[in-house]
């Protein structure tokens, strides 16, 4: 017992000590709080990356919500879908997915008829907006894939919903 004792002691100081010098782990690496690298430079592939899917995701956005049992999109939403369309035709090499979402309110069936709505909505507004149809797909997820689990509008206004999901390359 004192053997396992002494070795159990022996691995945590050696662990302690060796990630005590680690004042290098900054130098050529994302830095915090804003995915750019040292002096300021474009990491690709982090959120100051104008090309790369977390940038779409944060600063162009990914998603636009509904109302109650519509899919028509708001004028805030077609300004989210602009940004996106422009992203799209500036960054060619990415498809896209649109995921229709609707809150728990109703049949499985209804929710499931209303997010493809939704999902075809944001499909065809930013095809008139120049994006090739042929790099976007819908899906439906109807109300089981909830981001807020509650019953009270607040939870409900976040599961109505369109979410443009990014992929590389060509549709499958």
């Amino acid at each position: 017992m004192k053997h396992i004792t002494r070795a159990a002691l022996m691995l945590t100081a050696g662990l302690a000590l060796a990630a005590c010098d680690n004042s290098k782990r900054f130098d050529n690496d994302v830095a915090l709080g804003g995915g750019a690298g040292a002096n300021g430079a474009i990491v690709p592939g982090s959120a100051n990356d104008p090309a790369s899917p977390l940038y779409f995701q944060q600063s162009v956005g990914d998603r636009v919500l509904f109302a109650v049992d519509q899919h028509t999109l708001s004028d805030s939403s077609r300004a989210v879908l602009n940004a996106q369309a422009q992203w799209l035709m500036v960054n060619a090499d990415y498809t896209a997915v649109i995921e229709g979402h609707a809150d728990e309110q109703g049949t499985r069936e209804y929710n499931l008829a209303l997010g493809g709505r939704r999902a075809n909505a944001v499909r065809e507004y930013l095809i008139t907006q120049g994006v090739s149809a042929a790099r976007l797909r819908t899906v439906s997820y109807g109300k089981e894939r909830p981001i807020e689990i509650c019953s009270v509008e607040s939870c409900y206004e976040k599961n109505r919903r369109a979410v443009t999901v990014l992929a590389a390359g060509a549709m499958s």
